[in-house]
């Protein structure tokens, strides 16, 4: 697995490997807006991700996951913040990716 010094370093690297597809959190699936997809979590896996945390704020973390769809057609980013900043909508999704 790959580890990244800043949020900004794994994002660039994702993209530089195929994950160029930007998702979004929309209810309890994950959203890819540009092509007009949701994905269910029985519909996603998550190939791997990695925790940040704010140098000045301990509020400030966040978590990126590189994502893709069961059938091949989605490999995307999705950024998301964890910890007491979280949503508790956010937090439904975020247990299928605790799985990992």
């Amino acid at each position: 697995m790959h580890s990244y010094s800043t949020l900004s370093e794994a994002v660039n690297d994702l993209q530089r490997r195929g994950y160029t597809d930007d998702l979004a959190i929309g209810g309890h699936c994950l959203v890819c807006n540009t092509r007009g997809v949701s994905l269910d979590p029985a519909e996603f896996e998550i190939d791997e991700f990695h925790r940040f945390e704010g140098m000045s704020d301990p509020e400030d973390q966040s978590i990126v996951y590189a994502i893709s769809s069961i059938d091949g057609h989605i490999k995307g980013i999705l950024v998301n913040g964890y910890g007491p900043a979280a949503s508790s909508l956010t937090q439904e999704l975020v247990r299928k990716l605790a799985t990992h």
